[in-house]
């Protein structure tokens, strides 16, 4: 996904655009189809350039297109904890995105790979992590400043990329990892509203 044209515009006709192509690339491979941006443009109704414009090509499609038929959407995720303090919503966002993470890691490695082997300069991704603390936040009394630093931050603590650095440069199996990053985020809290109490 090509972030700066995501960001500039019609930011939610642009969002509903990249879940069409998605959802498009999705149904070729339920078919055991090949994807290429052609067939995905003519299935779905716009153009190639403009599947580009979203994906520069098929190898990225195919592995996010892959990732999202079992990923939530941010805001099906947000509605499931609504309602609960901040912390709780945290930590069970930090659970559904590390257990993701644990039961797709071998999807989510292929990936990473994947987009980063890419011609991209830049190498987007779909952000359901930052999104899904971005309605968190949202719902507090942070200011924008804290609001926006938090999102960053928090998003260090889950899915794929902590849990690849735990395993895989601390040696520690899946259980731990889990464990360590929700201790983590625990320590974080602590700091967190030690500094707002003072």
């Amino acid at each position: 996904m090509k972030e700066k044209y995501i960001n500039t515009g019609r930011t939610h006709q642009k969002l509903e655009t990249r879940k069409l192509i998605l959802k498009t690339a999705q149904k070729f491979l339920n078919k055991g189809m090949d994807v290429n941006l052609e067939d995905i443009a003519k299935e779905a109704g716009i153009s190639r350039a403009t599947v580009y414009r979203y994906f520069s090509n098929t190898d990225i499609l195919a592995a996010e297109a892959g990732l999202d038929i079992s990923t939530k959407d941010p805001s099906d995720i947000y509605q499931e904890i609504k309602g609960k303090s901040f912390e709780e919503k945290v930590l069970e966002t930090q659970r559904y995105y590390n257990e993701l993470a644990v039961n797709h890691e071998k999807l989510f490695r292929k990936y990473l790979s994947t987009v980063l082997n890419s011609n991209a300069s830049t190498p987007k991704r779909g952000a359901r992590r930052k999104k899904t603390l971005e309605l968190i936040l949202n719902d507090t009394d942070f200011s924008q400043d804290e609001k926006q630093k938090l999102s960053n931050l928090l998003t260090i603590f889950m899915g794929i990329e902590p849990l690849i650095v735990a395993k895989d440069v601390c040696n520690l199996n899946n259980s731990e990892s889990m464990q360590l990053m929700e201790w983590g985020m625990e320590l974080l809290f602590k700091g967190l509203f030690h500094k707002k109490e003072e």
